[in-house]
């Protein structure tokens, strides 16, 4: 194989496009998460974040974001490090092959791990930041949708990517289908699924914000009126009563509780479950600026509405904490949206199912064209759509009906091409014979014309006194030599015209079977049994195949082949005996090769330029020349192969019969 210089590494441009979606991205990511989530007024990047959280959110967001993109390098890198070939070595067939897996696996590879690895990430994070495991979870369900969105725009651009290199590599492969497979309705799905999950996940989670936001702000106000006409900032009031008369009032919801705790110290007096630290340190903050609407974490979901009383203990935050949604509020609107979200998936998978069953019908009716039979009596694909799916039907029933035009015709014409091929065959025959009829028909002329010289001379001398008797016998004794000399040169034409016959039938033969090469190696010995045994040589058969293995042809003529080179092996030992002839049955590639091997005299220079191209023999008057030439014609003509030998003079000749699978 020729090497190629050829080296993928990641473009410019690829890396550019990422990159720039991902920062774009993690800026939307930065300023949507505090409104997605219901971050409460005054809680991000300042000094009252880090006195409840430890660390401030644009320095989280930082840290968060810097892992992210580390960890996306790092396996961005990963999965193209090996997308090259080595520059330095022969680019073997298994190479190629290896680069083109890595091509079809990776797109979905990444898709993959760019939308699970963040969110795995974020969550590590997040437990190492101490953050509420209900914030947790809504970051994270964030994170995902963001890297769902992200992990579709790499996966088209890398798709791209690596098209390009299936492209480079495609005439340096055996276009093989390798790698992962997915269906048409999967691989619709795959793609598809992240960014609808994406939509749909944002669409819910903004729309618990905005719910969150007004039902929250109207219990406030509802709480916050009723402190406000029931309570006097100018008045001192006894701690007990203060909260008997909390006690006293119409709450919202079972889960709503009063609660009161110090505004010096934030030391609570009363409250049925614990205060958190956040609410107690918003509230010393921000009790002012927000009217008394305080919040118990980030989300807004525990909110409490408070009023700043006089006691005789000293001042204290007193008010109502509420729960602006319960765990089951929730509940059916998630049952909805998972209802929602299995709709659409399964919709999805029947247009994938459905796109797939049309290209399906199509590629099936495209294997068909392979087989003549199939196609003359196919019928065209029903057009079942108007869109690209129906352009594609429709071009393939035009390629089809001119496909199966173009069939009949190679039919039409396929009578007068063999028969044109027998006669070429035949052609070269007559031309073979009268080459080798030419020398016995001028010596038979020749001795007739002796015969006839003989003749008269016999004829002049019966009334001559001066002829004796040994004088007659003489003339007798040159007539019966010319008389053999004839028999000899027709015995040898009557040789050629057998063999022209046998071989000019053979060659007329279309006649197709199926026979197993033991059958083949069995009817080759019994033929040749006698031939051999009579030259006192062994016939070595080695078989390398299966014995029942099929081969489709005519039998007899291959056999015919066959002993006409284990015949010549024969000759080739010029009467030497206790020799040795090699039959040798192997399989390479796509090819059956019979092979006869003799260890005799070989072949000259001069034998060997004319092997196939002429009727030539080394038998002298003792061969035609014929058999050797009518084994190739036959081997070519019946059965689509070859004839190749190799010979060194001295050592030997092997002939193989190349049959092609």
């Amino acid at each position: 194989m020729k090497n190629k210089l050829i080296k993928f590494s990641t473009p410019t441009k690829l890396s550019f496009v990422n990159t720039f979606t991902l920062i774009i991205l993690t800026c939307i990511l930065y300023f949507l998460i505090p409104y997605i989530l219901n971050y409460p007024k005054n809680t991000i990047d300042n000094n009252f974040q880090v006195q409840v959280v430890g660390i401030k959110y644009s320095m989280q967001f930082l840290i968060l974001s810097c892992v992210l993109s580390i960890s996306l390098f790092l396996a961005f890198k990963f999965f193209y490090r090996n997308l090259y070939i080595n520059r330095n070595k022969e680019n073997n067939e298994d190479d190629i092959n290896e680069l083109r897996k890595r091509c079809f696996n990776y797109p979905y590879l990444f898709l993959i791990a760019q939308t699970i690895i963040p969110p795995i990430i974020c969550a590590v994070l997040l437990i190492l930041f101490n953050t509420n495991l209900e914030l947790l979870v809504r970051i994270c369900i964030v994170i995902f949708s963001i890297s769902a969105i992200y992990s579709t725009i790499s996966y088209m651009i890398g798709k791209h990517y690596f098209e390009r290199i299936l492209i480079q590599t495609s005439s340096m492969s055996s276009h093989q289908l390798i790698g992962i497979r997915l269906n048409m309705n999967k691989k619709l799905l795959a793609q598809t699924f992240p960014l609808f999950l994406y939509s749909a996940v944002i669409m819910i989670l903004i729309s618990i914000s905005i719910m969150t936001t007004e039902k929250g702000d109207l219990l406030y106000h509802f709480y916050h009126e009723e402190l406000f006409s029931t309570f006097s900032e100018n008045t001192i009031y006894d701690i007990e009563d203060v909260q008997k008369t909390l006690t006293a009032f119409n709450l919202h919801s079972s889960e709503d509780e009063i609660i009161m705790f110090s505004a010096n110290n934030g030391e609570v007096y009363y409250s049925k479950n614990p205060i958190s630290n956040f609410l107690i340190q918003y509230t010393f903050n921000y009790y002012e600026e927000m009217n008394g609407q305080c919040f118990e974490y980030y989300g807004q979901n525990s909110q409490a509405s408070l009023i700043k009383v006089h006691t005789n203990l000293g001042d204290y935050y007193v008010g109502i904490r509420f729960f602006v949604f319960n765990n089951g509020t929730f509940t059916p609107f998630f049952i909805v949206a998972i209802i929602t979200i299995l709709f659409n998936i399964f919709y999805i998978y029947f247009i994938g199912q459905s796109l797939s069953e049309d290209i399906n019908a199509i590629v099936s009716a495209m294997k068909d064209i392979t087989n003549l039979d199939n196609t003359l009596s196919a019928d065209d694909l029903p057009i079942t759509s108007n869109d690209e799916i129906g352009d594609l039907t429709l071009q393939f029933n035009e390629i089809q009906n001119l496909t199966k035009k173009h069939v009949q015709q190679i039919h039409a014409n396929q009578d007068k091409m063999i028969e044109k091929e027998r006669l070429a065959s035949l052609g070269q025959l007559v031309g073979g014979i009268a080459h080798n009829l030419k020398t016995p028909i001028m010596s038979i002329a020749g001795a007739a014309e002796g015969l006839s010289d003989l003749t008269k001379e016999y004829d002049s001398s019966i009334d001559d006194p001066e002829v004796t008797s040994i004088d007659h016998h003489d003339i007798a004794r040159d007539m019966s030599e010319w008389i053999e000399k004839i028999k000899t040169h027709t015995s040898y034409m009557s040789d050629i015209i057998t063999a022209v016959k046998g071989q000019a039938v053979t060659l007329s033969e279309d006649e197709q079977d199926n026979f197993t090469v033991e059958e083949l190696i069995k009817r080759i010995n019994i033929l040749m049994r006698h031939e051999l045994k009579n030259a006192l040589i062994d016939l070595n058969v080695n078989n390398n195949i299966e014995s029942d293995f099929v081969l489709k042809g005519n039998v007899n003529s291959l056999v015919q082949v066959v002993n006409n080179l284990i015949s010549n092996a024969i000759q080739a030992y010029d009467g030497r005996v206790n020799e040795i002839i090699d039959l040798i049955v192997k399989m390479d590639n796509s090819s059956i090769i019979i092979s006869v091997r003799d260890y005799g005299i070989g072949m000259k220079q001069e034998v060997k330029d004319k092997l196939f191209k002429e009727m030539i023999t080394t038998k002298g008057k003792n061969g035609t020349g014929l058999g050797l030439f009518m084994s190739y014609s036959t081997i070519r003509g019946h059965f689509n192969g070859n004839i190749t030998f190799e010979s060194e003079l001295g050592k030997g000749t092997t002939f193989n019969v190349i049959l092609p699978l």
